[in-house]
C-alpha cells in the first residue's frame, strides 16, 4: 500500500513540475510577437497620384506590444546601395493614403527610402479594439518603424529619421526625446496632443473643474461601453459642417470630406476615434525631456495656422543649434497637408541630408 502511495505521490510530483516549468517556459518567452497576417489593398487607393519616379510595395511589421503594422514603402527607382530612410505617419486620424503618403513619396523621390505607416488600431494595421489612441503605443509605433528600418538591406542604420504631421508631429518628436536612433525628426504643422486634450484649444479649457467634469463624463461613457458590449464613437470633421465653424474646422472639412482627401478607413473622414481615446492623453505630458533631445528637429508651422502655438511653445523647450523652427508665409494649417506648392519639401528634404550626413 505504501508503494502504491509513494508512486502515485511520485507522478503527481512530476506531473506538477512540468505544469509549473511549461508555465515558466511561457513566462520567460522571450521571442517577438508573430505578425499578424493582415488585408492589404494591393491596388492603388491613395488620395494622391502615384509618381513614375518611385518603387512602391506594402510591408509589414510588429511592434513591442505584439500589434502589426501595416506601411507602404517608397523607394527611388534605379538606386542601389544603402540609402537614409524616414518613416512618417499622420495626421492624427488619418491613415498612409493621405497626407503622411504624399510626404512620404516625395521624400523618396528626392532620394530616401521611405515608410508611411498606419498606427495601431487604424487603417490597416492590426490591434483590437478598432479606433483607439494611446500617447504610450503611438509613441512606440514610430520606434517600431525604426526598427523596422534599421535591419532592411537597403538602409544606412546610421541615417534613419521620422516625420510626423499634426497630432503625430508632436508624438515623432516624443519618440525621438526616447529613441536616440533617429538622428533627425521634422514636426509638420504639429499638435501636442496632450496639450490640447487637457486643456482644449488654444487653453481655452485649462481648469481642474473641466477636466475633472471631462474625465466623469469619460468614465460614464467606460461603463455605457462596457455594458453595451461596443465602443461609442467620437465622430470624425463635424458633418454636416455648421455655418458658424470656426476657419480651421472649415479647413479640415475642406480635406477629409472632400474628394482631395477623403478615405474611406480614415477616421477623421468617417466616424472618428473611439470616445474614451481621449483619455489617457489628459494625463500624459509630452516633452518633459525635451531638453534632453541631442538629435536634430525641424518644427513647420503655416503662418496663419490654428495650431502654430504647438509649434512655437514646443520649439522654446528645445536646445541646440541643430533646432529649427520653419513659419510657411500666408499657409494654413491643412495647406501642409497636401499643398506641394506651400509644403517646403526641398527644405525638409536639405534638413534630413544635412543632419543625416552619409560618412566617409
Amino acid at each position: 500500500m505504501k508503494r502504491i502511495v509513494y508512486a502515485a505521490l511520485l507522478i503527481m510530483t512530476v506531473a506538477f513540475s512540468s505544469h509549473i516549468k511549461a508555465m515558466d517556459n511561457h513566462n520567460t518567452d522571450t521571442s517577438l510577437a508573430r505578425a499578424e497576417q493582415l488585408e492589404l489593398t494591393q491596388e492603388w487607393d491613395k488620395v494622391f497620384p502615384k509618381s513614375d519616379k518611385v518603387d512602391h510595395r506594402k510591408v509589414t511589421f510588429v511592434n513591442r506590444y505584439g500589434i502589426t503594422l501595416a506601411a507602404d514603402l517608397y523607394k527611388p527607382k534605379g538606386v542601389t546601395g544603402k540609402l537614409p530612410a524616414i518613416a512618417v505617419s499622420g495626421p492624427f486620424g488619418a491613415v498612409k493614403e493621405q497626407s503622411s503618403g504624399l510626404y512620404a513619396q516625395q521624400l523618396a523621390e528626392r532620394g530616401f527610402l521611405t515608410i508611411a505607416f498606419d498606427p495601431s488600431f487604424t487603417g490597416e494595421s492590426g490591434g483590437r479594439p478598432r479606433r483607439v489612441a494611446s500617447p504610450d503605443i503611438n509613441t512606440e509605433d514610430f520606434s517600431a518603424a525604426v526598427d523596422f528600418l534599421s535591419v532592411q538591406p537597403d538602409v544606412d542604420a546610421d541615417r534613419i529619421g521620422i516625420l510626423g504631421v499634426c497630432g503625430w508631429g508632436g508624438i515623432a518628436i516624443e519618440a525621438a526625446i526616447n529613441d536616440p536612433r533617429i538622428k533627425a525628426t521634422v514636426a509638420s504643422t504639429m499638435y501636442d496632443m496632450t496639450r490640447v486634450s487637457a486643456n482644449g484649444y488654444f487653453d481655452a479649457d485649462n481648469s481642474k473643474e473641466k477636466r475633472k467634469a471631462m474625465r466623469a463624463a469619460l468614465a460614464a461613457q467606460r461603463t455605457e461601453d462596457f455594458r453595451n458590449g461596443s465602443y461609442q464613437r467620437a465622430g470624425g470633421v463635424v458633418d454636416p459642417l455648421p455655418d458658424d465653424a470656426p476657419q480651421f474646422v472649415k479647413d479640415y472639412y475642406a480635406y477629409y470630406k472632400q474628394p482631395r482627401g477623403y478615405h474611406e478607413r480614415s477616421g477623421n473622414s468617417t466616424d472618428g476615434w473611439n470616445s474614451t481615446s481621449v483619455l489617457p492623453f489628459v494625463n500624459f505630458k509630452f516633452f518633459e525631456y525635451a531638453g534632453e533631445l541631442e538629435s536634430a528637429v525641424m518644427i513647420v508651422h503655416g503662418e496663419n495656422a490654428h495650431s502654430r502655438y504647438f509649434g512655437e511653445d514646443t520649439f522654446k523647450l528645445l536646445h541646440g543649434d541643430n533646432k529649427e523652427l520653419l513659419i510657411v508665409a500666408d499657409a494654413t494649417h491643412c495647406d501642409l497637408y497636401d499643398n506641394l506648392d506651400k509644403i517646403p519639401m526641398n527644405q525638409i528634404a536639405t534638413f534630413f541630408m544635412t543632419w543625416m550626413p552619409e560618412k566617409n
